[in-house]
């Protein structure tokens, strides 16, 4: 990839010869080509080298850069009965890791860039130790086990612990590393397990309908769709070309109130601590009419608060935020376990908004056209902007998900209960993350909206997270009320107690 091609267009390159002393060169006016026809996503032929998914390239990056450990993904399960099987659990696990792929890949480094290389599924199983131990010492046996590292060239991504607590009790400890698995694979996952252990509670394999595609498929199929980089009119120089165009000149590192001087943060994750954070339903209520009023979202409200929050306490009119895609864009692709979600970035301008409504409509925009280039990898894009590539590409990142309705304890066949259990890992990938969930009772109307907000404890003190978290609640209910005012005075005064 040719970091000019992607920010400047063959008349500013004419512009530069010109300034050289050289006769610029009228560019040649191409015909656009013709449109592309939707390539079906189907079960295919797989080449020698299968690439990886651009939501994993940027996981692959990732990991490599800090700690692997850092994307850990860890859930735990506790199931209890009379009828309890731990064996029947072990050789489900083994069953769901031979019906999702991504669960046996390796992504060794080849030639031709990193690589899924899919293990055979005979060759995958045995992936579950058991452990004794008692309730005290759950908590230790869970941390130990979600810290250790995957190496991602050699390992499988998955691994399972048993914890027997008793004849009659398990925890089940189940640790995946971010690249093959994302938020929504979970619900798929742990429905498959649950199949898969009452059928093997009865001594007989799962009987579960075959998946429509694998992820494998998948991947082939974005890739068709993106093109090549070298092809400027493919969807991926397109979209790339965008966000090296609006990320251009924006401030490298915002500013916040630290608790200590600190170098830039060069990948991976640290501990982190959370302030809980919520909204009652009235407040809720409220933002979905702001949002309806905008013809916007209630995500693009609460979105266009944060950027206000987090322009006033880094102290910048020009921020740089984020949040995730589900990227699940095709019905085949709801039962798969795998990683589609990737992080979006809005550029919001604080300072090119006249009052509360220009701003909304202008994260509005930025939102939409965000959501329509989501799939740039991360390490490419840095090699197009004129900044330290050490330096994040956002620092900032708010995730709004629609609460399930909540569900009594499940009920497995034979009297086993099965109930989560807080695993107590708290990593902060960013400097500020929220995560909240909107809540809606039986009839559809608004209950509320609540969540955590993550911060590196090594970077902040507590006060000031909390103090960020007020910011932003104060944000949210000054939108919800009705503020339309100016935007440029409303910064001033939230950040007047930032530091």
């Amino acid at each position: 990839m040719h970091n000019s091609a992607a920010a400047i267009s063959s008349e500013g390159i004419g512009h530069v010869l010109g300034h050289a002393g050289m006769r610029p060169v009228r560019p040649a006016v191409r015909p656009l080509p013709p449109p592309r026809r939707p390539l079906p996503l189907a079960r295919g032929p797989r080449p020698a080298h299968i690439p990886l998914a651009p939501a994993q390239e940027r996981m692959w990056h990732a990991a490599r850069a800090g700690n692997s450990s850092d994307w850990n993904v860890t859930r735990a399960v506790r199931l209890s009965g009379p009828a309890l099987r731990p064996e029947g659990i072990v050789a489900a696990i083994d069953d769901v890791v031979a019906r999702h792929e991504p669960l046996r890949t390796r992504y060794p480094r080849t030639a031709s860039g990193p690589a899924q290389v899919i293990v055979p599924a005979d060759e995958a199983g045995g992936r579950t130790d058991v452990v004794l131990a008692t309730e005290a010492e759950l908590p230790r046996h869970i941390a130990e086990f979600a810290a250790i590292e995957f190496d991602l060239e050699t390992d499988l991504p998955l691994r399972a612990r048993l914890c027997v607590l008793g004849p009659h009790e398990v925890v089940l400890v189940l640790v995946v590393h971010h690249i093959s698995i994302d938020g929504r694979s979970v619900a798929p996952l742990l429905r498959d397990l649950g199949t898969a252990y009452l059928a093997r509670q009865d001594g007989a394999a799962p009987d579960w309908p075959p998946l429509p595609i694998d992820y494998a498929d998948y991947t082939l199929w974005k890739h068709a769709q993106l093109g090549d980089y070298s092809d400027e009119w493919s969807r991926a120089t397109q979209q790339l070309r965008y966000w090296a165009n609006t990320l251009a000149g924006r401030p490298p590192v915002l500013d916040f109130p630290c608790a200590r001087p600190r170098a830039i943060r060069r990948g991976g994750a640290s501990a982190g601590a959370v302030v809980p954070v919520a909204f009652a339903a009235g407040v809720h209520r409220a933002l979905l009419d702001r949002a309806c009023a905008a013809r916007a979202s209630l995500f693009m409200v609460l979105q266009t608060a944060f950027a206000v929050a987090v322009g006033a306490f880094s102290g910048s009119a020009d921020v740089t935020v984020a949040t995730a895609v589900a990227g699940r864009d095709h019905r085949l692709l709801d039962d798969l376990v795998g990683n589609f979600a990737d992080d979006v970035l809005m550029r919001v301008r604080l300072d090119r908004a006249a009052d509360a409504e220009e701003l909304l409509d202008q994260v509005r925009g930025v939102a939409l056209a965000a959501f329509a280039h989501p799939d740039t990898p991360g390490q490419r894009l840095k090699r197009c902007l004129l900044q330290d590539a050490a330096c994040p590409l956002f620092q900032a990142t708010l995730i709004l998900q629609r609460g399930a309705a909540a569900q009594p304890a499940a009920d497995a066949s034979g009297g086993v209960s099965i109930t989560e259990v807080d695993t107590g890992i708290v990593r902060a990938k960013h400097d500020l993350e929220f995560g909240l969930v909107d809540r809606y009772d039986r009839l559809g109307a608004p209950a509320g909206i609540d969540g955590v907000f993550i911060y590196p404890a090594a970077l902040f003190e507590r006060g000031t997270a909390v103090a960020f978290t007020e910011l932003f609640t104060a944000t949210v209910e000054l939108l919800a009320a009705g503020y339309r005012g100016p935007v440029t005075p409303l910064l001033t005064d939230l950040s007047a107690g930032r530091r």
